[in-house]
C-alpha cells in the first residue's frame, strides 16, 4: 500500500465537513477560512512510542491520546477546536492497526467537530504528530500570565489518576479491584480534553494551563509567567475514590495528585470579583471543579499545606515530568 492509497483509504473520509474548510485533504496544502473577529490558535504535540505511550498500546488509545493532548492545549487558551493535521510515522503499513487508529481519530474528530485537513505519512519509528488549530475571540484569550496575588486557584476533574494508571501498566502499583484498575488505566490511556471548560472560562479566569506534566510543575509555569507564588491546601485536592482507596496511604495519593502527569485537567485562577460567575457557569454545564488554593505575592514560592500545617512531599519527582 503506497502513501496516497493509505491516506485515501483511512483518513480522507469523515462525517465532519466544516464550512470554513475551503480545501482539505488532497492538495499540497489545506486552505481554511478564519471567521471574522476571531483569532487563530495553533498547537503541536508529538507522541513517541516508548516515551509517551508504551509499546503494544492499542492503536485506538494512541489516537485518543494524540487528539486529546492537542485539544487540551487549545482548551487551556479558551479556543474552540476547528482543524487538525496529522503526521504519522509508521514502521510498516499494518492495515489492522491503521483501521483501529483512523476509526478512533475520526470518531473523536466528529465528537469535537474538528476536521482533519491534511498531513503526512512516512516510514520510520512509531510516532504521531498532530497540529491542532482553533478560534478564539480577541478579548477572550486565556494565558498563563494573568494571575494575580489573591486569585483563587481551581482545577477541573480529579488529579493523579493518569499517573496511577501508568504505574499499573508498569507493574509499580497493584490494584485488585478490576473496575478501579480499568478506570485508572483508562484515565492514562484515554484522557479527556476539557474543551467546554476552557470556553466557559473565557473573560472570567485570569490565567489557565492544562495539567500535562503534574500539578506542581504546571502551577510553577503560571507563577513564573505572572510573577506570583501560591499556597495549596492539599486536603482540597480532588482525588477519585478509585485512586484514594487503592494506594498505600494519603501520602501516596497526594504524591500522585501533585506530581504525576497526563491528567490533562485545567488549572485556572479566578479573581474574587468573578468567582461566583465562574462557579455558576461551571455548575450550569456540569463541570467538576475544586478550589485548591490561592495565588500569593511570594514570587516563585509554593507553600504546601495539609490541614493548615506545612507539608513536604516525600517523592523523588517533586518537579513533575521533565522531557529532558
Amino acid at each position: 500500500m503506497n502513501e496516497f492509497n493509505l491516506i485515501q483509504r483511512y483518513f480522507a473520509s469523515s462525517n465532519i465537513a466544516r464550512k470554513d474548510v475551503i480545501i482539505g485533504i488532497g492538495d499540497d496544502a489545506a486552505i481554511t477560512q478564519v471567521p471574522e473577529n476571531q483569532l487563530l490558535a495553533t498547537t503541536t504535540d508529538t507522541l513517541v512510542e516508548g516515551v509517551h505511550f508504551l509499546a503494544g498500546t492499542k492503536a485506538s488509545d494512541i489516537a485518543h491520546k494524540a487528539i486529546s493532548v492537542n485539544l487540551s492545549d487549545l482548551a487551556a487558551m479558551g479556543a474552540e477546536p476547528s482543524w487538525i493535521s496529522l503526521s504519522l510515522s509508521l514502521p510498516e503499513a499494518n492495515e489492522t492497526w491503521l483501521q483501529q487508529f483512523s476509526d478512533k481519530l475520526i470518531e473523536l474528530s466528529d465528537y469535537y467537530s474538528v476536521q482533519l485537513i491534511g498531513g503526512d505519512t512516512v516510514k520510520g519509528p512509531l510516532s504521531i504528530t498532530i497540529t491542532a488549530q482553533g478560534i478564539v475571540p480577541p478579548q477572550s484569550i486565556l494565558t498563563r500570565s494573568g494571575a494575580n496575588a489573591g486569585d483563587w486557584i481551581f482545577v477541573t476533574g480529579c488529579l493523579g489518576d493518569a499517573g496511577a494508571g501508568l504505574d499499573i501498566l508498569l507493574g509499580k502499583l497493584e490494584v485488585s479491584d478490576s473496575a478501579a484498575r480499568e478506570y485508572l488505566v483508562n484515565r492514562h490511556s484515554c484522557p479527556s480534553a476539557r474543551v467546554l471548560a476552557g470556553t466557559t472560562l473565557r473573560r472570567l479566569a485570569t490565567s489557565c494551563i492544562d495539567i500535562s506534566d503534574g500539578l506542581l510543575q504546571d502551577l510553577q509555569h503560571v507563577m513564573r509567567a505572572s510573577s506570583t507564588g501560591a499556597i495549596i491546601h492539599l486536603e482540597k485536592l480532588p482525588i477519585s475514590e478509585q485512586l484514594g482507596t487503592n494506594v498505600t496511604d494519603l501520602k501516596q495519593a497526594l504524591a500522585y495528585a501533585t506530581t504525576a502527569g497526563d491528567d490533562y485537567e485545567l488549572l485556572f485562577t479566578v479573581s474574587e470579583e468573578h468567582r461566583t460567575s465562574v462557579l455558576t457557569a461551571l455548575d450550569n454545564y456540569g463541570i467538576d471543579y475544586a478550589n485548591i488554593g490561592m495565588m500569593t505575592g511570594a514570587v516563585g514560592k509554593v507553600d504546601l499545606r495539609l490541614d493548615d500545617k506545612p507539608y513536604e512531599l516525600e517523592v523523588s519527582n517533586a518537579a513533575g515530568y521533565l522531557h529532558f
